[in-house]
């Protein structure tokens, strides 16, 4: 799966948990971009990416994510494990 592919699945992700069709991601778009990306729904988005890619993120990097590219730089990685 490539980084296109992975940022349009995570794309998917963030339109259902967040309920907003319009919503479009890119890898530069963080948490202040996303009117509805708050902390409660940051754990959702996590927990439904985990689900979806069938993997598991350790805490310190959950929290070491400034922006939607170093999420899926998370993915790629478990993904080629």
């Amino acid at each position: 799966m490539d980084r296109n592919e992975i940022l349009n699945t995570v794309n998917n992700v963030f339109i259902d948990v967040l309920d907003d069709d319009s919503l479009v991601l890119t890898e530069a778009t963080t948490a202040n971009d996303v009117e509805e990306w708050d902390s409660l729904n940051h754990i959702q988005l996590v927990v439904a990416i985990e689900r979806q890619f069938k993997i598991r993120f350790a805490s310190q990097e959950i929290l070491s994510w400034q922006n939607v590219g170093e999420m899926i730089d998370s993915i790629a990685a478990k993904l080629n494990q």
